[in-house]
């Protein structure tokens, strides 16, 4: 088990937060994309799914 005292890990997450940055416009419009698709393909999955079990066992 990994312990970390509170200092040890307030300098991480400043660490974590100086490395990160705001996304691109282009890089934002593609994750909009993709988490887009994403929900949509989960979605169609389960209404297959659904019209399965309702066609075979409905």
């Amino acid at each position: 088990m990994i312990k970390m005292t509170l200092k040890e890990f307030i300098y991480q997450c400043k660490v974590a937060l100086r490395l990160t940055r705001r996304p691109t416009n282009d890089e934002y419009k593609n994750i909009l994309k993709i988490t887009g698709l994403g929900i949509l393909a989960i979605g169609a999955l389960g209404f297959v799914i659904s019209m399965v079990k309702y066609y075979l066992f409905g």
